[in-house]
């Protein structure tokens, strides 16, 4: 922002000699295509969020360079031949009693892979690029799972410290009738210190939780990749929605989350490789095409051969390929079941924890805090007549205080338990297009 207003003081004094269009108006747009203005000057969407950190993240950008890479390794794998053809020549003085000339020869030769090794290669270029680019949806779920996560710590500590903000007041409008009853001779001491303590206690409270609200704007800042020194402000609250999924929905979805379909991309990429090593026990063929002239000036002969070349697989039979390639496949396999087993089970735990939640809260909501409103209401006018200490008021205040924290903790866990649902699950099935770099 600051170097914005820097262009726009010199468009002013560029102004006159025509300068300013074509100078500054590609500086404006530079800056804000890197640092978007909405990054810190108004308060972010979760959505915002998303999509800084797919232009910023460097895990998600270094994913997709890897896709050009697999891109080749196809490219490569689906040439009409793996190995280029050999071009040979040759040439050779005669010299004989009755005459001399030269010799010379000429050849191209290629080798031709057998046992199916071609195809075997093009199924696994083509597997692992689907698998790359599985991974590529993944790390994006990964990123919106730890933006999300660190979002909604902030609303959260913006709710306390709402809560906290009103206790304090409340805090102190009672210490303030406690000091004016102590003066009067119609307190204690003890109630007078019990107030300033419970203030200064609140205020205490109000300064750790700004503390944490800093901290966690920096590590949303920091995984958005913002310049230095802008900590995002968020806008969102904790309200609890009827979720659009049931369990059974969500362990359909298990099989169709990006990792796991990875995972089954790169289990048939594995099977692949074995077959390719096994078929490379098979010798390569090698065809050559050449010709030759032969034999002393004006009587050389003209000779055209065609050549095949077959090792014998006598002794090399690619076991040390073979025995990795099948471990990696095996290893895959247990890898994938595994993944499957433990997200399903981690789903069916992770919702039942979040019905319990949930029950929680709607409990805390309809049930406790409407009577201890009531009940903090009542104090403070039992307080301003005299009929309660400020001991008895501390009570209930304390009773008021722990119910809502408590109301809170459960919205918070809450919704972080739904992050981690549908990140174990994979919910929902396909996410929204990449934020364009």
């Amino acid at each position: 922002m600051e170097n914005s207003m820097r262009l726009f003081a010199f468009a002013k004094i560029f102004k006159p000699l025509g300068l300013a269009a074509w100078l500054i108006n590609p500086a404006l747009a530079l800056i804000s295509g890197v640092y978007p203005t909405s990054a810190w000057s108004a308060p972010l969407t979760l959505e915002q969020a998303w999509q800084l950190a797919e232009r910023a993240n460097p895990t998600l950008r270094s994913a997709q360079a890897n896709l050009i890479a697999l891109e080749g390794q196809s490219l490569d794998a689906h040439a009409p031949l793996w190995n280029n053809p050999e071009l040979s020549t040759g040439i050779a003085r005669r010299r004989t009693t009755d005459a001399k000339g030269n010799d010379w020869n000429i050849g191209i030769a290629q080798r031709l892979e057998l046992g199916g090794q071609a195809t075997h290669r093009r199924e696994v270029a083509r597997q692992e690029w689907a698998a790359a680019k599985e991974g590529v949806q993944e790390t994006r779920r990964q990123i919106r799972g730890e933006v999300e996560h660190r979002f909604y710590k902030i609303v959260a500590l913006q709710t306390r410290i709402d809560g906290e903000q009103k206790t304090l007041k409340l805090t102190e409008d009672s210490a303030f009738i406690v000091k004016k009853r102590f003066k009067a001779g119609e307190d204690s001491r003890l109630d007078n210190n019990l107030a300033l303590v419970e203030s200064e206690r609140a205020r205490n409270q109000l300064t750790l939780f700004n503390e944490q609200l800093l901290q966690a704007r920096a590590e949303l800042a920091a995984t958005l990749q913002l310049p230095v020194g802008n900590l995002p402000d968020v806008a969102g609250d904790l309200a609890l929605k009827q979720p659009g999924y049931t369990l059974p929905e969500l362990l359909a979805t298990v099989e169709s989350r990006p990792q796991l379909k990875a995972l089954g991309y790169r289990e048939r990429a594995a099977r692949s490789r074995l077959g390719l090593e096994r078929a490379s026990v098979y010798p390569d063929l090698t065809i050559g095409l050449s010709t030759a002239r032969e034999g002393p000036n004006g009587a050389q002969d003209k000779i055209i051969g065609l050549n095949l070349s077959l090792p014998l697989p006598l002794f090399k039979r690619n076991a040390t390929g073979i025995g990795r390639a099948s471990a990696d496949l095996t290893q895959t396999q247990i890898e994938r079941e595994a993944m499957l087993r433990d997200a399903g089970a981690q789903v069916s735990t992770l919702w039942q924890t979040l019905e319990s939640l949930r029950n929680r809260v709607n409990r805390l909501q309809n049930e406790v805090l409407p009577r201890l409103d009531e009940n903090q209401r009542l104090s403070q006018k039992a307080l301003r007549v005299g009929e309660i200490g400020f001991a008895q008021l501390l009570l209930v205040n304390r009773q008021a205080l722990d119910a809502r924290r408590d109301l809170l903790d459960a919205m918070i866990e809450s919704t972080q338990t739904r992050i981690a649902l549908e990140q174990a699950s994979g919910w929902p099935a396909a996410l929204a297009g990449l934020a364009k770099p």
